[in-house]
């Protein structure tokens, strides 16, 4: 009987299977989430984007022939989100990705010249909150 007691005494406990299952469940999140990260870091696109110095005035003009006609002219939200403020809510590179990805329907994918993308991104800086 002894030997059967010691057999079952080492069978992993459920809950010692669940908390392993659960820990290798975040590890795994973890390294997909680095995975990721690391990607867009390194996506040329986006680094080159990051390195030039915008102009409001372009980024404007841009915003106004691209994107006014879902964001409104003024960026105050019709089809598309309100865009003031767009920058406490989402980071620069988060930013290129969603209008190079377009992964929010309807809006479409686009991907203008790295400086273009700049200059909408100082643009979008410039709208007040």
């Amino acid at each position: 009987m002894d030997g059967a007691m010691d057999g079952a005494a080492s069978a992993p406990a459920p809950s010692r299977l669940i908390q392993a299952l659960i820990l290798l469940a975040i590890g795994a999140s973890l390294v997909l989430a680095l995975l990721l990260l690391g990607g867009a870091r390194s996506d040329p696109y986006t680094r080159s984007t990051l390195q030039l110095v915008g102009s409001e005035q372009n980024g404007g003009r841009l915003f106004r022939l691209n994107c006014a006609g879902c964001h409104g002219l003024a960026a105050q939200g019709l089809v598309g989100p309100d865009l003031h403020g767009v920058e406490r809510r989402k980071n620069d590179r988060q930013l290129i990705q969603q209008v190079v990805s377009g992964r929010t329907p309807p809006m479409p994918r686009f991907q203008p010249e790295p400086q273009a993308m700049a200059d909408l991104l100082a643009f979008l800086h410039s709208l007040p909150s």
